[in-house]
């Protein structure tokens, strides 16, 4: 017999369930509307071409400069200066590719082919992937326990063809962890990605007092936010200073590098082993691993290079390194798609709920001349709107985003802002590459002590349809 009392046990447990059901279609509704990070924009790269404005003879540098980023070195120099007994790569354009020559990581990762190339023993380590971001790795602490904190270079010329009698071995990488995102492996064993190089002489002729003006900018809304920037600097609540002549410091993950010339000389001794005029010695002198005199990449006061078609007197005196700069600093920022709807409002409420507070829209540069040759100011590179999305100070980031690492005074969980102009045809995220998904990247934001945790809340709390606008106008750039 069903009683009275079992009837309304029945009807309240149909209740229920119908609550539940409703109440799990609503969740799966929301799941499916979660923002959508639409992946790489398509048409044109709308970047590695010259700034506009350049003269016959920027260009001609600049050119210049192009045709060296390009070239592949070998061990014994040639028509290079000769790869060294460490590396990384055998070019520069095999980091910065994507989606132009002096981009950041391509989709492909070259280093692969790079491993095994004229004979060399090399094998692949597990970060390391077909569809992965190309990397390299450093060490947080040395055998000793001591702090390492340096680049460990991925591959050796051991067996190479060019490099009989170079007997040296690769790093322990091991253990392994997701090759994809680079986490889980070896705890000791932190990654980079390659920072794109589109713009970079712009960033480079923006004035100190400039970054240090925007900095001091909107002190409360900041404050309100946690959030507390400053320049890689040796004096809390400044910039990130150079050690050398108390200047900010603005390139590279850590804001650790000061010019574009220095920029391009560390990444030629630490990324392919080839000692120069600003590092002249060699990371490895191992016997029977040194094939060339050093410095390796010196001025040429006396020949013409013949791999390089676009060569004159003046630009032949150049050592690499100075053509490396001139290239970066006179390439043109990448060009944003057009405007929709949907990235206007997504522009507006990046400001909104805080973004610009680290990722500052623009800045102006001031005078600069692209060479040493005149005193007469660049009309590419002088009072120029520079729209980059970034402060180019270094914040903390938190502990799950901390590398461990300090370099400069950026300590062991701070980052310079990303620059975001070109982020709508970047395949990987963050310093290590662990993502590529701008809906993950923002969302790694947030973790503890980050200065990010407020603005992150922000944007949790728009609509589902306010969050895809953000991640649309962020594609759009």
């Amino acid at each position: 017999m069903i009683t009275r009392q079992k009837v309304s046990l029945i009807v309240f447990g149909a209740f229920v369930a119908a609550v539940l059901a409703t109440s799990c279609v609503h969740t799966s509704a929301q799941t499916a509307k979660r923002p959508v990070d639409p992946g790489v924009r398509g048409g044109a790269a709308g970047a590695g071409t010259p700034l506009k404005g350049l003269t016959t003879d920027e260009g001609a540098f600049f050119r210049d400069g192009l045709v060296r980023f390009a070239e592949v070195e070998d061990v014994t120099g040639g028509n290079n200066n000769g790869l060294g007994p460490r590396f990384n790569s055998n070019q520069c354009l095999s980091c910065h590719s994507q989606p132009a020559g002096g981009g950041s990581s391509p989709a492909r990762n070259p280093a692969i082919g790079v491993a095994t190339l004229n004979g060399a023993k090399n094998v692949v380590p597990w970060f390391i992937t077909q569809n992965g971001p190309v990397r390299e790795a450093r060490f947080r602490r040395n055998p000793n326990g001591t702090n390492d904190g340096g680049v460990h270079d991925l591959f050796v010329i051991t067996g190479r063809s060019d490099a009989v009698g170079c007997n040296i071995v690769q790093p322990d990488f091991l253990p392994a962890g997701n090759p994809l995102s680079g986490q889980g492996g070896n705890p000791n064993i932190v990654f980079r990605i390659p920072t794109p190089l589109f713009g970079a002489g712009l960033i480079e002729a923006i004035s100190d007092s400039a970054i240090l003006a925007n900095m001091n900018a909107n002190a409360s809304l900041k404050a309100g936010l946690g959030i507390a920037g400053h320049p890689n600097a040796h004096l809390s609540g400044n910039a990130n200073l150079s050690a050398n002549d108390g200047t900010i410091t603005r390139f590279g993950w850590k804001a650790q590098n000061k010019s574009l010339l220095m920029f391009a000389a560390e990444a030629y001794n630490v990324e392919m082993g080839i000692s120069n005029q600003l590092f002249p010695q060699e990371r490895d002198e191992t016997p029977g691993c040194l094939f060339n005199a050093t410095p390796n990449d010196t001025l040429n006061f006396t020949t013409t290079p013949t791999s390089n078609p676009t060569s004159n007197p003046n630009t032949a005196v150049l050592s690499d390194i100075e053509a490396f700069a001139d290239f970066m600093r006179m390439l043109a920022p990448p060009t944003p798609a057009p405007d929709t709807p949907s990235t206007v409002n997504g522009r507006a409420l990046f400001s909104k709920i805080g973004c610009v507070h680290c990722h500052t829209p623009s800045f102006t540069t001031g005078k600069m001349i692209a060479s040493g040759s005149s005193t007469t100011p660049s009309a590419a590179l002088s009072n120029q709107t520079v729209n980059l999305f970034s402060d180019l100070l270094v914040h903390h980031m938190g502990r799950d985003l901390a590398d461990g690492i300090t370099q400069g005074a950026a300590g062991p969980d701070e980052f310079r802002t990303a620059p975001l102009w070109g982020v709508g045809q970047r395949v990987f995220f963050l310093h290590d590459g662990r993502t590529s998904n701008l809906v993950e990247a923002i969302e790694a934001h947030k973790g503890r002590d980050s200065e990010a945790n407020k603005v992150v809340d922000g944007f949790n709390k728009l609509t589902d349809g306010e969050q895809q606008d953000v991640i649309n106008f962020l594609r759009s750039l």
